[in-house]
């Protein structure tokens, strides 16, 4: 379930985003880039991938090992890391605040200043999503992304640069961890493998190493036969 999230969260939880054709799922685009192909795609799959980003299109793909067929272009590939909870000190904080739709454009401007990943206009509506304010100003953020059946996925950690150093990251994570497990389900995360800082400041707080991942994105052919 894990080894494939995109489609465990289209396919149980988020059903309600999904964009199907065939066996292929996404999420809206201004909601999240990921698209899910089954654990082993045929011609048939990549043919409605296709279809389903359009010609030139770009698909981002999280977890897929394979390549994609001839005459696609890979343009980009990063190796991961994906870390389950393993005992983490989760608890709820006194100053993170609740974020929703209306905080979304401070959550964009902070997301363009401090590159935590994909953050969308309507990424807000995937789960809980916390923040930390210093004189009114959005600071520091963290929320919940992926979602397989039993599973959330923590995602969006974000500080301001004037106000790293705080801990605020940390709480936020153990916040929004709180909130995940209050649920009955097990919080889980993603970085990049060349993250050592983050690794071990997540293995620092009781997250375990699950497995290796990549994430990738193929653009589309633009003539398509």
């Amino acid at each position: 379930m894990l080894d494939n999230p995109a489609l465990a969260s289209l396919t149980g939880p988020h059903a309600l985003f999904a964009e199907r054709r065939g066996r292929v799922l996404r999420y809206p685009v201004d909601v999240s880039p990921w698209l899910a192909l089954p654990d082993e795609p045929d011609a048939d799959d990549w043919a409605d991938l296709a279809m389903l980003v359009g010609p030139g299109g770009e698909a981002p793909l999280a977890g897929f090992r394979g390549q994609p067929p001839e005459g696609w272009e890979v343009t980009f590939s990063l190796e991961g890391v994906q870390l389950v909870d393993d005992g983490i000190p989760a608890a709820p904080d006194a100053e993170a605040v609740l974020l929703g739709p209306a905080d979304v454009p401070e959550m964009l401007d902070l997301v363009e200043r401090t590159r935590p990943g994909p953050f969308l206009p309507r990424t807000v509506e995937l789960g809980t999503y916390l923040g930390i304010r210093r004189g009114g100003a959005l600071v520091a953020m963290a929320g919940e992304r992926l979602h397989p059946p039993g599973w959330t996925e923590i995602s969006a950690v974000c500080t301001d640069p004037d106000f790293r150093g705080e801990g605020l990251a940390t709480r936020l994570i153990l916040a929004v961890a709180h909130g995940i497990r209050e649920r009955g389900e097990t919080p889980f995360l993603h970085t990049g493998a060349g993250n050592t800082d983050a690794i071990r400041l997540y293995e620092a707080l009781g997250f375990r190493l699950r497995r290796t991942t990549r994430f990738m994105a193929a653009r589309v052919p633009e003539l398509l036969t």
